[in-house]
C-alpha cells in the first residue's frame, strides 16, 4: 500500500490527520522570531489572532529541501511508493522543496517512487483535493490512479475568499495602508479567489460583511456548474477567528443548494498570518475557478 502525505498548509484538523494517517511536513510561522506555529509548537487560533488583532505582524518559513528529504526519509523505510500533494507553487517554493527531495531520495533508492503534486491550491482548498485523494486511497485505487485524478481535477478546486477587515490584508502585504484606510471607511469588503496560477487575487468588491457572504454564495452559484453532485460529498470552509460568519455562511449553502456535508476548521497562522482573523474561506469543486 501507498503513503499520502501531504504540508500543514491544507488546513484541516488535525483529528484528519491523525484518523486517516496522514503524514504532514509544517511550514513555520514566527511573531517577533519566536515560532509560534512549526513542527513543535502550534499556539492556539484564538491566541494567535487575539495577537494580530492587538497588531503583531507574522512572519512565515517554507520548507527547504533538507527538511522535506528528512520528512520523506521517515515512510521510505516502510511505503515504497508516496504520494505527496502539496501547497501551491503560487504561494510558496514548499511543493518545489519537495520535488528536489523527491528526486534526490528517488536516485539514491531506486526502489522508491514519490510523486510529488502542485495543487496550486491552499488552505482548505487544498485540503479538500486531499479529503478526495484519501477516500481513493480508502477504496483501494493505485498510487497512479489517485495522482492522475488530482492532476485532471486540481484545476476545478474553487477557493472563494473575503475578509471583514481591510487591514488584516495590509497587515498580510496584500493591499496597501491607503488602500485598506479608504476602504474601511466605505465598508468596502473585497471578494477574492485562487487563479488558475494559484495566486490569490480580487474579483469584486461589496459593501457590508453580510454582502460580503452572499456573493460568495452567488460565486459558487455561478462556479460551480456540473459538480453539484460531486460538492453533496464535502464542501470546505475555514475562517481567521469567526466562527459564526462561517456557520452563517455554511446554514445559506444549505439553504441555497441542499448541501449538508460540511468541514469547517480556523485557518492556520502560516496562511492566516497573510490574510487575518476576519477571513472566511469556501471551497468546493466547480466548472470554473
Amino acid at each position: 500500500m501507498w503513503k499520502l502525505l501531504t504540508d500543514s498548509s491544507c488546513d484541516l484538523p488535525e483529528s484528519f490527520y491523525e484518523e486517516n494517517e496522514i503524514g504532514v511536513i509544517n511550514l513555520t510561522c514566527f511573531i517577533d522570531g519566536e515560532v509560534v506555529w512549526g513542527k513543535d509548537k502550534k499556539i492556539a487560533a484564538s491566541d494567535f489572532y487575539a495577537r494580530m488583532r492587538n497588531g503583531a505582524k507574522p512572519t512565515t518559513s517554507q520548507v527547504n529541501p533538507q527538511e522535506a528529504k528528512a520528512f520523506f526519509e521517515e515512510y521510505i523505510g516502510e511505503y515504497k511508493e508516496i504520494l505527496y500533494v502539496g501547497f501551491s507553487s503560487g504561494l510558496s517554493g514548499t511543493v518545489n522543496s519537495a520535488r528536489i527531495a523527491a528526486e534526490e531520495i528517488m536516485d539514491e533508492h531506486p526502489e522508491v517512487k514519490i510523486i510529488v503534486v502542485d495543487t496550486l491550491s491552499a488552505a482548505m482548498g487544498q485540503g479538500l483535493l486531499l479529503y478526495y485523494c484519501n477516500k481513493m486511497w480508502k477504496e483501494g485505487k493505485s498510487l497512479r490512479e489517485v495522482a492522475d485524478w488530482i492532476e485532471s481535477n486540481k484545476m476545478n478546486m474553487v477557493h472563494l475568499f473575503t475578509v471583514d477587515n481591510l487591514f488584516d490584508l495590509w497587515r498580510g502585504g496584500r493591499v496597501s495602508k491607503t488602500s485598506a484606510f479608504l476602504g474601511t471607511l466605505a465598508s468596502i469588503k473585497p471578494l477574492l479567489h485562487v487563479n488558475y496560477e494559484g495566486k490569490l487575487v480580487s474579483v469584486d468588491k461589496v459593501r457590508g460583511r453580510k454582502k460580503a457572504l452572499a456573493g460568495l454564495l452567488e460565486l459558487m452559484d455561478e462556479k460551480m456548474g456540473s459538480h453539484k453532485d460531486l460538492n453533496k460529498e464535502m464542501i470546505m470552509i475555514n475562517h481567521g477567528d469567526c466562527l459564526e460568519d462561517a456557520e452563517l455562511l455554511r446554514d445559506m449553502i444549505k439553504e441555497r443548494f441542499g448541501f449538508e456535508n460540511f468541514m469547517i476548521n480556523n485557518l492556520s497562522p502560516v496562511i492566516g498570518g497573510h490574510t487575518g482573523p476576519s477571513l472566511i474561506a469556501l471551497f468546493f469543486m466547480g466548472d470554473i475557478r
